[in-house]
């Protein structure tokens, strides 16, 4: 038998742990360095906890849109069954116990995963020594939380350290009344009033379920629209949702600084004006976790965001040190982390590998109506990126959706002119996360409008949208051809 290749991998989220698992079943002798707990911020305080938040956010908000619509009638003698006000309401310490709860579950699950594939997890903080060992080796300190150091040798060294907020230097987060979004879920009562500053993804997924959950909401953007970098289309329809359903939405309004009067808190706007709530969200960004790593002296790149410089193999600019993740800023999604890390391994360790293709990953905004997405986008046609036919069809047509009560979405399709090969989609409706598999599985095997098309989908269903929008734009192609 041969020598074993050591892995030293610091940072246990999806990079991490996804890498140690392929290094692992490939021969590969791991040790992960994490100091937090496996799974990452992505398990503990980000992905798992605010969809499991959003889960019951999505049950209030369906309840709400269509019971009416859909003949279910109220009456627990403490209303007026003509009367419109809510008679649900949400016990948010119970929902916050169960978010919790879930996300310790995950985290376990995953350590005990990674531990049966023969990795050691290290519960330290880790940082790599400058320089290789004539073998080409490199050392990584492990230090636990106690001071104790622990020196780990490894052949290759995966940086998988993902981020933590960002922070307004004049609106600090104390965990009570001014949040970031880590600790919204140490939350007992709902807020009555809820000021969530900034309209990215991270914004908007906390300012609609929030609200579905029954605060008052202020969106504070500072762009002209919510989800600035979203398809445009897809965010005009949830800006139009969210003041529909009560939400105070101000475009165009940057905040300086958030601070407590009491028992409230007050927003003083850019341009002077302030506004008042019961409490703040912060959710203006990351910064990767990138400090105290010994990256540079490593001779590891960073870009001056303060992400690790990174190819589409996961290599760093130090021979022997790859990165996965948010630490790297390509895109912030777990997905991407964990195929980053898996591609470093791969290509490490001598199997087959396919560099990183962001034009085939899905994403998804978990609002109500969802928003996914995946390969080129509305900006790219309108930029000449890419020449493309698009047709988009609202699903307000589709009759699984009327039976459903589902007013508000659509699904949009982008091909190739000619040969018809799909390069793109968009869907807003419930569960588009799920609804965007088939597209992304065109978009990554070079299917045809015409075989989308030509397949056949349940009747009725929400799927039949996509093959109808398929449809046309066969219809649209034939037409230019004739």
């Amino acid at each position: 038998m041969g020598p074993v290749t050591r892995i030293v991998i610091v940072g246990g989220g999806p990079g991490g742990y996804e890498a140690a698992l392929v290094a692992a079943q490939l021969g590969a002798e791991v040790s992960v360095v994490d100091s937090d707990g496996l799974g990452g911020a992505s398990v503990l305080t980000d992905c798992v906890p605010s969809k499991t938040l959003i889960a019951t956010a999505e049950v209030m908000t369906s309840f709400d849109s269509s019971h009416r619509e859909l003949g279910i009638r109220i009456e627990d003698g403490t209303h007026d069954p003509a009367d419109p006000a809510r008679v649900v309401g949400v016990d948010l310490g119970r929902v916050n116990k169960r978010v919790k709860r879930l996300a310790l579950a995950q985290s376990h699950d995953i350590t005990a995963s990674v531990t049966r594939a023969g990795v050691r997890v290290v519960r330290a903080h880790g940082r790599i020594e400058p320089g290789q060992a004539r073998d080409g080796s490199r050392e990584v300190v492990a230090t636990a939380a106690d001071g104790r150091e622990e020196r780990l040798t490894a052949d290759a060294v995966l940086i998988a350290t993902g981020a933590h907020p960002r922070e307004i230097p004049d609106a600090l987060p104390d965990g009570e009344r001014i949040l970031n979004w880590k600790q919204v879920y140490e939350l007992e009562e709902l807020p009555e009033e809820l000021i969530v500053i900034g309209s990215g993804v991270t914004g908007a997924e906390f300012a609609g379920a929030y609200q579905a959950l029954g605060s008052q909401v202020t969106l504070v953007s500072s762009r002209d629209r919510v989800l600035p970098g979203e398809d445009p289309d897809a965010a005009a329809v949830l800006e139009d949702v969210f003041r529909r359903r009560g939400m105070n939405v101000m475009s165009r309004s940057r905040a300086e600084s958030a601070r407590r009067v009491g028992d409230r808190v007050e927003v003083t706007l850019k341009d002077g004006r302030t506004i008042s709530g019961t409490h703040c969200l912060v959710a203006v960004g990351a910064i990767p976790n990138t400090a105290e790593l010994g990256l540079a002296e490593a001779g590891v790149v960073l870009r001056e965001s303060g992400h690790i410089k990174t190819d589409r193999v996961s290599r760093t600019s130090a021979p022997g040190v790859y990165a996965a993740g948010d630490c790297t800023g390509v895109l912030a999604l777990a997905s991407v982390a964990a195929m980053q890390g898996r591609i470093a391994m791969y290509h490490f360790l001598g199997d087959a590998v396919a560099p990183l293709d962001l034009k085939t990953v899905s994403a998804n905004v978990f609002t109500d109506p969802e928003i996914a997405t995946v390969g080129y986008t509305q900006a790219d046609v309108e930029q000449g990126t890419i020449d493309a036919r698009v047709v988009k069809l609202p699903l307000l047509r589709n009759p699984r959706a009327k039976m459903q009560g589902i007013r508000d979405g659509f699904v949009k399709l982008f091909c190739r002119p000619g040969t018809g090969i799909v390069v793109g989609g968009v869907v807003v409706a419930p569960r588009a996360s799920e609804l965007i598999h088939p597209i992304a599985i065109a978009v990554d095997n070079n299917l045809t409008v015409e075989q989308i098309a030509n397949t056949f989908t349940v009747y009725p269903s929400l799927t039949g949208s996509i093959a109808e929008v398929a449809r046309q734009l066969h219809t649209r192609k034939a037409a230019e051809e004739s």
